[in-house]
């Protein structure tokens, strides 16, 4: 039974091994149904291992996007840098 408040998670070689059962030629319908998946889990599942071996977004990405990735988590860093330096310019001041 599927319940979004508390989704299952997956191990890495549950995934392949689904993917495996597919592309023997286990019918799609028979898999969701056996295993309780929803459809658009299957397919993304089969995509992404089928594409690059890997389950995870993460090993799906391109050396462009992890880069930007970076570069976000580093820009947001430094915006809270900067805001606590303004907070702590105002304080100094009033003193």
């Amino acid at each position: 039974m599927r319940d979004p408040k508390h989704p299952r998670h997956f191990t890495d070689e549950f995934k392949r091994q689904i993917v495996g059962l597919h592309d023997a030629g286990k019918p799609r319908r028979e898999i969701m149904e056996e295993y309780d998946l929803g459809k658009s889990t299957l397919e993304r599942w089969i995509k992404s291992i089928n594409a690059t071996g890997s389950p995870r977004a993460a090993g799906n990405r391109t050396p462009e996007q992890d880069r930007i990735i970076e570069l976000e988590r580093e820009n947001k860093r430094l915006r809270m840098e900067v805001d606590v330096l303004k907070q702590a310019a105002l304080l100094f001041a009033r003193k």
